[in-house]
């Protein structure tokens, strides 16, 4: 869909930013869980060895184990290093920053010029080579049902603001406030 006007092309910025965020986020997870998934793995190995040097075990079996454990801990450590997370994160954060840059710029003009239009292009062209089409799909779709509840819960926020300065009381959910299910606007004595 084309962008025809400068807060068509914020939000698009918005959405497509956070995106690359939650790509990012979810890589970095995964690149937590195999380094843990390591790390775990070499604490139970050095548990072991620690194990049989106290018991005296001396099989043949025993001395097995702590060998398959190492050539798991290098094919788990092989595995991460295949999978470039590291390099997968860089990506992602150029283009974040690309599109952050773009969008500080948008938001601080009132009109679609032909450069910020032609900054815009370049970035989702950045956005669209950092990560597959498959993965933008559905942390985009993830990112545009954020911002729509962003947006819900944004313009209920200003309502109730609005009620509370012409002096409503103001029944809350949890989702607006933790303490209290009930907000009234201050009472203003005259002299």
């Amino acid at each position: 869909m084309e962008k025809t006007t400068i807060q068509m092309v914020r939000q698009d910025l918005k959405s497509k930013r956070d995106a690359l965020l939650l790509a990012h986020e979810q890589l970095k997870k995964d690149n937590d869980d195999w380094n843990k998934c390591v790390i775990i793995l070499s604490l139970v190995t050095g548990l072991f060895e620690s194990c049989k040097i106290k018991m005296g075990w001396d099989s043949d079996g025993v001395a097995l184990v702590p060998i398959v454990l190492s050539s798991i801990i290098a094919s788990v450590s092989a595995l991460i290093k295949f999978k470039k997370f590291p390099e997968q994160m860089e990506v992602i954060l150029q283009s974040q920053s690309l599109l952050t840059h773009t969008l500080s710029n948008a938001r601080n003009t009132d009109d679609l010029t032909h450069s910020l239009l032609k900054e815009y292009h370049e970035s989702l062209e950045k956005l669209e080579t950092s990560i597959y089409p498959d993965i933008r799909k559905k942390f985009l779709k993830q990112s545009h049902n954020n911002l729509i509840s962003i947006m819900k819960q944004e313009s209920k926020f200003y309502e109730m603001i609005s009620k509370v300065n012409n002096g409503e009381v103001v029944d809350t959910d949890d989702s607006l406030s933790s303490k209290s299910n009930e907000v009234e606007s201050p009472v203003v004595e005259e002299i």
